[in-house]
């Protein structure tokens, strides 16, 4: 069963900020890398490059979602 929930978050500054920090994203950068090598990752470096894609994906679609609502205002 799916579910719909409405979020509003003011988003202070520019939308265009709204990313992963340099650190952390490079971070996500060295694990996918390091898989796309043909290095195994560990149980928890995947749980880690999961959680930190996630958090990506998650933040580009509110970045995106943010910037398309913004236009139509």
């Amino acid at each position: 069963m799916s579910q719909t929930i409405r979020l509003e978050l003011e988003v202070p500054g520019e939308l265009k900020l709204l990313r992963l920090p340099k650190g952390v994203d490079r971070r996500l950068h060295e694990l996918l890398d390091k898989q796309d090598s043909g290095q195994k990752l560990t149980d928890d470096e995947h749980r880690e490059a999961e959680g930190l894609a996630e958090l990506n994906d998650l933040l580009s679609l509110l970045r995106l979602r943010s910037e398309r609502l913004s236009r139509a205002a």
